[in-house]
């Protein structure tokens, strides 16, 4: 049997748009958690149907701060019609963390969860799942470290797909391992960058192909506080590096269409006064040095020339700009667009303490999981959706910047 993995790639620490009920309105029920197999197969309250692939969400984090709490509750919310989530495993929240910082809250989402979905929760593993009856996804939303173990026992659980979130494995060696293990085993790995199908990128590019010896400019901003304390616990919980986390998007985009690669940089140039690097203490107690903003211009051996800059504490909003031969600007296009702020606002109305840019990208969200999950079933194209392939050299160009990066800010 042909299998099909796609690993989803994306901020690790997110939320939802379309999140369950506001903690304060929900049932305080007990959460039911199926503690051994045969329970994890009477529970089927509701599960995939025809059309749809069975869903396993492997790692889903804290409600309103989680990237796998968020991807969960737009399946349960039927935004992704060919995906049914039927499994959610939690070893954290659900053993030892249960009664620290975001265990009461998960709970009390995994209990409303059981009771209108039918959704099983589980602290084991995705080996102790019983066998699927539709087409089985894996979406794996763990710790970076985890990913390689986890990519194993998805491959053995039967999962004709696995999505996973980015960067895919803490190092290059790690990921290409993932690969060349997926292609023994006869699977399609696709990585979830969802920035890959976004709107402002593709119309940029489309704009851009009108333009003479035109320059194109992603900006990725965040909404952190500009402040030790806040930016010390992002550079702790992000630790893989500003590259290999929030900025891994663009890194995405430019091995995806403009030829980079390690071997085919000509020249990297940071811009020193936009850029910011600092050594900060995070929660541990433990010191992080990454970038807080980045900005910087790449070109290629190809003759192709792209600048990339990053900010965590630049607001919600991302965008690409166009500029002709000149350097003027002649092109800016936002995420979120007009026509998606309404959506954002409803979505910071009804989920205040989410993370902002969950909302700016909730479309994208949406578009990944549901083009994902129709390719496991119907083996339709995934369109836009990258491949493992480009992971890897995302990656390895993620690896080969930061510390010449943080040589030209010395």
């Amino acid at each position: 049997m042909q299998l099909s993995i796609a690993l989803f790639l994306t901020a690790a620490a997110t939320t939802s748009a379309f999140a369950p009920v506001p903690l304060s309105s929900r049932s305080s029920s007990p959460l039911r958690v199926a503690t051994d197999i045969k329970e994890a197969a009477a529970a089927d309250l509701a599960g995939a149907k025809d059309g749809q692939a069975e869903v396993v969400l492997v790692g889903c984090g804290a409600p309103n701060r989680g990237m796998g709490w968020y991807h969960a509750v737009q399946m349960l919310e039927g935004r992704c019609p060919s995906a049914s989530l039927d499994y959610v495993i939690e070893p954290w929240f659900l053993g030892p963390g249960g009664e620290g910082p975001g265990g009461p809250e998960f709970k009390e989402w995994a209990a409303e969860s059981t009771a209108k979905y039918g959704t099983t929760f589980l602290s084991t593993s995705i080996t102790d799942l019983p066998s699927p009856k539709q087409p089985r996804v894996a979406l794996i939303s763990g710790r970076t470290a985890d990913n390689p173990r986890l990519l194993t026992e998805c491959i053995k659980a039967d999962c004709k797909c696995i999505y996973l979130e980015k960067p895919g494995a803490p190092t290059v060696a790690e990921l290409q391992g993932m690969k060349d293990e997926a292609e023994e085993a006869g699977i399609e790995v696709l990585m979830g960058y969802n920035k890959n199908v976004c709107k402002y990128v593709r119309k940029t590019r489309e704009f851009a192909e009108t333009v003479p010896d035109s320059h194109v400019t992603f900006v990725s901003n965040n909404a952190y506080e500009n402040t030790p304390e806040s930016l010390g616990e992002c550079f702790e919980r992000n630790a893989e590096g500003m590259l290999k986390n929030m900025a891994i998007h663009e890194l995405a985009l430019l091995a995806s269409f403009y030829d980079v690669s390690v071997e085919n940089i000509e020249s990297v140039t940071a811009d020193k006064e936009f850029s910011s690097m600092q050594t900060l203490v995070g929660p541990s107690g433990k010191e992080f040095t990454d970038f807080d903003k980045i900005k910087f211009t790449i070109k290629t051996k190809t003759g192709k020339e792209v600048t990339v800059a990053a900010d965590r504490c630049g607001g919600t909003d991302s965008y690409a700009t166009v500029t002709d031969a000149s350097g003027e600007e002649v092109f800016r296009y936002y995420m979120p667009d007009d026509e998606d702020k309404v959506n954002v606002k409803e979505l910071q109305e009804t989920y205040p303490t989410a993370m902002p840019y969950f909302f700016t990208q909730d479309p994208d969200y949406v578009t990944v999981k549901e083009r994902v999950a129709k390719h496991t079933v119907s083996g339709d194209e995934a369109e836009g959706v990258a491949t493992i392939g480009v992971a890897v050299e995302t990656l390895r160009v993620a690896e080969y910047l930061t510390p010449t990066l943080m040589e030209q800010l010395k």
